[in-house]
């Protein structure tokens, strides 16, 4: 994860000028680092430094521990808002009984009704390779199989040993 990198607050700031924003969102323009702290010490507030400009950076007066508080809420949520696209593998082999395919077509339903990809491969041993017409036949099937609940996102492809098939949800 990558390091955060702390707002400078109060004696801190290096600059000479700043953009002052007072706790208001009153904009103050540009004043000397002094007579921002000053303002920001009678209204016994902290002032922080938003934006990293060269000339004049952002500085606005706070409660620093009530901005890092929101700021850490902010992300919090932001990152419980994310939604995680998971590709999910399902293995199959030329000669894989007709149960077993059921059984893992179910698995697969499943997967597409939790929002996830699915990636159908089937793996070539030996001399299976010279059967790529069948092998596309039962992926062609399985596609067909979840054309009301899914899309093809990548159709049936081979690499190296093995053929691929990946389904979206709709």
């Amino acid at each position: 994860m990558a390091k955060r990198k702390k707002a400078l607050i109060n004696n801190f700031i290096r600059a000479e000028k700043v953009m002052l924003i007072d706790d208001e969102g009153k904009q103050h323009g540009v004043v000397s680092l002094q007579m921002a702290l000053s303002i920001a010490e009678e209204k016994k507030l902290d002032l922080v430094q938003i934006s990293d400009s060269k000339d004049n950076p952002v500085c606005k007066i706070l409660d620093y521990g009530k901005y890092l508080y929101k700021k850490q809420k902010k992300e919090k949520q932001n990152r419980k808002n994310q939604h995680i696209i998971h590709v999910k593998e399902i293995r199959l082999r030329l000669n894989t009984g007709e149960h077993d395919l059921i059984t893992k077509l179910n698995k697969a339903k499943k997967f597409l009704e939790d929002g996830n990809k699915i990636k159908f491969t089937i793996m070539f041993r030996g001399r299976e390779i010279a059967r790529k017409d069948a092998a596309m036949q039962m992926l062609e099937n399985v596609a067909d199989s979840f054309n009301e609940i899914s899309e093809i996102d990548k159709k049936a492809s081979l690499e190296g040993r093995k053929m691929f098939l990946i389904l979206t949800p709709k």
